[in-house]
């Protein structure tokens, strides 16, 4: 008797999803790409308002990457 071994993801929910590599990359890409177009406000004199701005632009990139993770650890 042998039981059977879960796989990685199989708790996760949602149906199966199918990665495709360039999508992921193209939007990872085009999420880091924004980074430079980030300005300060003209009443920030340090630039300390882009921290914030920048921030939410990665934790964006970060979550595509999460999710495409998740999507192949259920395949």
């Amino acid at each position: 008797m042998s039981t059977p071994i879960p796989r990685p993801g199989a708790h996760l929910p949602g149906p199966l999803q199918s990665v495709d590599p360039e999508k992921i990359h193209s939007e990872v890409d085009g999420l880091l790409s924004r980074l430079a177009t980030v300005e300060p406000d003209p009443g920030d004199e340090h630039g300390i308002g882009v921290i914030p701005r920048k921030a939410h632009i990665l934790e964006k990139a970060h979550d595509v990457l999460v999710e495409a993770l998740a999507a192949v650890d259920k395949i």
